[in-house]
């Protein structure tokens, strides 16, 4: 199964994203989330980053991915929609896969 890594801004919300089964979780406010990505990992990356969060965190995600990873562009709930250096999917042989969720509901029910 997936091991499944949750990021967010403070502790009490990885708390809450550890009762909702995350089984490790990153407080970006206080750790380097790329940094992180990478030690839990073993050094590998993330093979798939669901982000439904987009803004300045998107980038460091993405530099974290594992070779071949897809990153999941969920939505920008951050308000900033960011801008990823196309050649970083070109060296980690990555995809950004967007996913428009009402608009796949729509057309594969």
């Amino acid at each position: 199964g997936a091991k499944v890594i949750a990021a967010a801004s403070t502790d009490e919300k990885c708390d809450f994203c550890r009762q909702l089964g995350a089984d490790e979780t990153i407080n970006y406010s206080t750790q380097d989330l790329r940094e992180r990505l990478k030690e839990l990992t073993g050094g590998k990356g993330p093979d798939v980053i669901y982000d439904p969060v987009g803004g300045p965190f998107t980038e460091p995600a993405f530099r974290s991915i594992a070779w071949r990873g897809r990153h999941l562009v969920i939505g920008f709930a951050a308000g900033d929609i960011p801008a990823i250096k196309i050649n970083l999917a070109l060296v980690k042989g990555a995809s950004i896969v967007g996913v428009f969720w009402g608009d796949f509901a729509r057309r594969e029910p």
